[in-house]
């Protein structure tokens, strides 16, 4: 008969199931507990982040503002008449409204799902206001929507209205200016002194006359309307929009008074656009990817903008919005994976140790039972049940926590640690019957003995180049690859297979660490024996005895080893991140406040920089005058990068005195014998363009450009990648006197001094700055879990600790109690005991803090934790002396504690039953 046919199913006897169960309840709930507690945590944190960065999404196209709308542009259809002249077309609103309707349907279902309502703003050129003493500059506005234009209330006049009555006008090209109503806002008008029935004198870029005409004064209904963001001249004067000094206003166009418009400027400087804002609450993490690829087709498929035809031009940023949200989202999960794969893999060594430490005092039962005639498949199969039950259930609870406490629930990363629970204990059980009713016999032959030794050695280092050659891995593909996912990686939001590898590097490098320990430790116990006994210390004899016989278990040191590094990591990760958003916030705002005034009020500023600098706490004020988008070039290329006029000394003092970067090349700019004429300046390019010896203009209306020498390297200012800094003094002498736009200001009162400066300005302070970022939904999401996961790999070493000192308490204890027969003391037993338990521990308290500050050196680089601190660079790793401190003090405290309590069980331990164990 074939030998299939005599093979049977494992046949579970479940009253033995039950007996081990109620007998072992105590190690079973342990372990179930672990499983618990780190499902609870590994289901809840990715749903956890995914609702963060949904809420981060949201949150930056929200600061984007008007720079992440979609915008479409076409130009009109030519108003040639038939006798050389241009019609008035009186329909020109509806065309608009076609338009509007065309655009929305060219988007397509998805991304109109996620766009607002569309509005229609149609533009005039700017305009010179020619009776003011100040610059001022005017624009004719027209603004609808689905639902037509923004409500106002006229409370002077009327809306504006066609200047004709007939339905067809020619009017020549070379004929009078035609006159166009608008209506202007109460602030304006109370600005301009110019009310109902008045004309205003505006100029067009070549000088000719336009004829403008004050119809009504508005108030409108409701200032909030998103359709007012995008002509803000139409509620108020904006300073400083069309230059510095300037003043821009804006009159409001009616459908009636649109056709007069187009007649009332010249052909092709009227300009239709419409306007799609994204909707923040339809946006979510999983959509940024589909919808910059939308936007990205958009703009692909758009016509050309030197096409003087009604093809639909399409231009937005949503789509690099979108990138930059989806990479700061894409990277806090990564990071969130490395401190989960760290959890996990001392979860899974933690579950070994139980595994191993609950086989040990079932081994005595299990050789009974195979010596009954119980099978090893049958045997296997009650562990597997019994393993399987407390495994499931305990992650079903974790779970079922995880989802009242979470928006949802992952079950992947729960995976490992369910199997774990489930294999760990039935296979060290199956060995362990196999082991008790194995037949084998030691070989006599010492050749044969080698053979087997070798072996086994051959086997251990095998497994442990396996882990070597994949930490190595891990390293070299994380600092190769790093932890963001490509672009082909879809929408998903999911880690891909590719990523598992470099996620793992801190976990992998952990592990090594420890078998590197595991190889020394014995080497140490037996040199620390062979010292022993050549002194005259009986209890340092039997301690190091102890010691070495044990120092080659391999689960406890990979356990407290990898268990101490891990959590050593995370406390560095999140110290880490917390200097980094200090440092952020002191290079964005450049001191403990900023303050920035506008164009109008330039001409206050000496007073108030004297005013903040005489308030009690102040230390440091320095004014500059700071130039976005300046008009630099070399010699062959335009730029446009941040030009900082500032007293260099005082910049360079201000520098020195706040954990800014010092600039010692700010000497440089007022270093005397320059004979070259040029300006010397600092230069600084994020592409690597400008650099020392470079040779730069400065661009001036109606004067001759001033010659700059980049003489030095230019430290960053308020986070700008480009940057020209310049002596004020030296600029002055050159012909270009600076006016102050900027007050950087440093001390305790810094707040105070700037919270009510009396002129219109904005005020920065680095403390709201900090707060903001650290507050951020991805930030403080990582910033939790990193604090977590350092308490939760802290526990779980502890709870090793315990459990690689039950393991060996019994045989411990045995050898102790035996000993005391001979005259040992129970003082000394003690002695004995914790000289067994602290080498480990000591070598763990030491060498995991130190382990984990080198995987911090190693990995922290490619983590991109920049995105999430604002920096313009990755921070470097800060290492928190006193937390790694603590988690060492930890370590030994418990050790400690255990000895103790050991001998407090034992000491009930009859000397008659220690001296027949075993017989």
């Amino acid at each position: 008969m074939k030998r299939w046919l005599t093979r049977r199913w494992p046949a579970p006897h479940w009253p033995s199931i039950r007996g081990r169960g109620r007998a072992d309840a105590g190690a079973l709930l342990l372990t179930a507990a672990v499983i618990a507690a780190v499902a609870l945590l590994a289901g809840a944190v990715p749903t956890l982040l995914r609702a963060a960065a949904d809420t981060a999404v949201q949150d930056t196209v929200r600061r984007a503002g008007n720079d992440s709308n979609v915008l479409v542009q076409a130009d009109w259809e030519r108003d040639d008449g038939p006798t050389g002249g241009r019609v008035r077309m009186p329909r020109l609103a509806d065309e608009v409204d076609g338009f509007r309707a065309r655009a929305t349907s060219a988007l397509g279902p998805d991304l109109d799902a996620a766009l607002l309502p569309p509005v229609a703003v149609v533009n005039g050129p700017i305009l010179t206001i020619t009776d003011a003493s100040v610059p001022r500059t005017f624009q004719l506005t027209y603004l609808a929507g689905d639902l037509g234009s923004p409500a106002v209330t006229w409370i002077a006049g009327n809306a504006p209205g066609s200047t004709v009555s007939d339905e067809y006008v020619e009017t020549p090209y070379d004929g009078p200016p035609w006159p166009v109503q608008v209506g202007l806002s109460e602030a304006a008008a109370a600005a301009l002194h110019l009310g109902p029935g008045d004309r205003m004198r505006v100029k067009d870029a070549l000088g000719s006359d336009t004829d403008v005409r004050i119809s009504g004064i508005y108030r409108p209904a409701d200032s909030a309307d998103p359709a007012w963001r995008l002509a803000p001249a139409l509620l108020r004067p904006v300073p400083g929009a069309d230059g510095t000094g300037t003043t821009r206003f804006a009159g409001l166009l009616s459908r009636e008074s649109l056709p007069d418009a187009r007649l009332a400027v010249a052909e092709g400087q009227l300009r239709r656009t419409i306007h799609f804002a994204p909707d923040p609450d339809a946006l979510t993490w999983d959509a940024t990817a589909p919808l910059a690829s939308k936007v990205v087709k958009l703009k692909a498929a758009s016509g050309s903008s030197g096409a003087r035809d009604q093809s639909l031009k399409w231009e937005s940023q949503l789509d690099a919005t979108l990138r930059d949200a989806r990479a700061r989202s894409s990277a806090a999960f990564a990071q969130a994976a490395v401190l989960l794969a760290g959890v996990l893999t001392a979860t899974v060594l933690v579950l070994l140790l139980a595994a191993d430490l609950l086989v040990r005092r079932r081994t005595p039962v299990l050789s009974a039972a195979r010596q009954r005639g119980a099978a090893l498949p049958d045997l296997g199969t009650e562990l597997t049940i019994e393993s399987t039950v407390v495994s499931l259930s305990a992650a079903a609870v974790g779970l079922a926590l995880a989802r009242a406490v979470a928006p949802g629930v992952s079950w992947t990363w729960a995976v490992p640690v369910v199997l774990a629970g489930t294999l760990a204990g039935p296979a060290f059980g199956t060995l362990a019957a196999a082991r008790a009713s194995r037949d084998r016999r030691q070989p006599a032959n010492q050749a044969a003995r080698r053979w087997i030794r070798a072996t086994g050695r051959l086997r251990r280092a095998a497994v442990e180049a396996a882990v070597l050659i994949a930490a190595v891995a891990a390293l070299v593909t994380l600092h190769q690859r790093g932890l963001l996912p490509v672009a082909s990686d879809g929408a998903t939001g999911k880690l891909t297979g590719d990523l598992i590898l470099p996620i793992s590097a801190p976990a992998l490098g952990a592990l090594v660490g420890a078998l590197v320990l595991l190889r020394l430790l014995p080497l140490g116990a037996r040199f620390a024996l062979r010292g022993a006994l050549r002194s005259r210390r009986p209890l340092a004899v039997f301690g190091a005895a102890q010691a070495a016989t044990t120092a080659g278990r391999a689960l406890p040191l990979l356990v407290l080893v990898g268990t101490t590094a891990l959590a050593s990591f995370a406390l560095i990760l999140g110290t880490t991140v917390n200097r980094g958003l200090a440092d952020g916030a002191w290079s964005t705002v450049g001191a403990d406040a900023r303050v920035d005034v506008g164009a109008d009020t330039e001409a206050a500023m000496p007073a108030l920089a004297e005013r903040i600098a005489a308030a009690p706490g102040v230390g440091q004020v320095v004014v500059a005058q700071v130039t976005d988008s300046a008009r630099v070039s070399t010699d062959s290329t335009p730029l446009t990068p941040r030009l900082v006029v500032v007293d260099a000394a005082a910049f360079q003092r201000l520098l020195a005195t706040t954990p800014l970067p010092d600039a010692p090349a700010l000497a440089r700019l007022t270093a005397p014998g320059r004979g070259s004429g040029d300006v010397p300046a600092l230069v600084r390019s994020s592409d690597g363009g400008l650099r020392t010896g470079t040779r730069l203009q400065l661009s001036r209306d109606d004067a001759p450009a001033i010659g700059l020498a980049a003489v030095g390297t230019a430290p960053s200012v308020g986070g700008a990648d480009d940057v020209v800094i310049v002596d004020a003094t030296a600029l002055a002498d050159a012909g270009l006197p600076a006016v102050a736009n900027t007050v950087w200001v440093t001390g305790p009162g810094a707040a105070r001094a700037v919270s009510n400066t009396g002129v219109a300005a904005d005020v920065v302070l680095r403390a709201d700055v900090q707060r903001a970022q650290r507050v951020s939904p991805l930030t403080a999401g990582l910033l939790r879990l990193a604090w977590t996961a350092a308490a939760v790999l802290l526990a779980l070493g502890l709870l090793g600790l315990t459990l690689a000192a039950a393991a060996g308490a019994s045989q411990r204890w045995q050898t102790l109690t035996r000993l005391r027969t001979l005259g040992l003391r129970p003082r000394d037993a003690r002695w004995v005991a914790a000289g067994e338990l602290l080498p480990p521990v000591v070598v763990t308290a030491v060498c995991g803090p130190l382990l984990g500050a080198l995987l911090a050196r190693l990995t922290l680089g490619p983590l991109d934790l920049r995105l999430l601190t604002g920096q313009s660079a990755d921070p470097a790793a800060v290492l928190p002396w006193w937390l790694l401190g603590l988690v060492s003090v930890a370590l030994l405290a418990t050790a400690a504690a255990v000895v103790p309590v050991e001998s407090a069980l034992r000491r009930r331990d009859r000397l008659s039953e220690v001296l027949r164990a075993g017989e």
